[in-house]
């Protein structure tokens, strides 16, 4: 059994409104197995930043993730452990 965690850019946008799971991959032995990584491609050049969005943060409810951009979003993804999510990079 292997566990993945997987950054949700849905999630920091909905400011947790909208949650990611945990993934949990166990392969059958029997048959070929296809995995389709899916990755967020956002503005690069010129850079824009990316984070909750304002509609849904005030001062009730104050923003989870702190803002980034797709070259800070790239560079945690593939930096972290793979027991860790993603989203912790971006919390606030």
């Amino acid at each position: 059994q292997l566990t993945l965690f997987n950054p949700n850019i849905g999630q920091i946008v909905s400011n947790d409104k909208f949650k990611s799971r945990e993934h949990r991959v166990i392969a059958n032995r029997i048959g070929p197995r296809i995995s389709v990584a899916c990755f967020f491609i956002g503005v690069a050049v010129p850079e824009k930043i990316y984070g909750p969005a304002k509609e849904l943060t005030s001062d009730e409810t104050p923003a989870v993730y702190r803002e980034f951009t797709v070259k800070e979003y790239i560079s945690g993804l593939f930096s972290r452990p793979i027991d860790k999510s993603g989203l912790d990079n971006f919390k606030i």
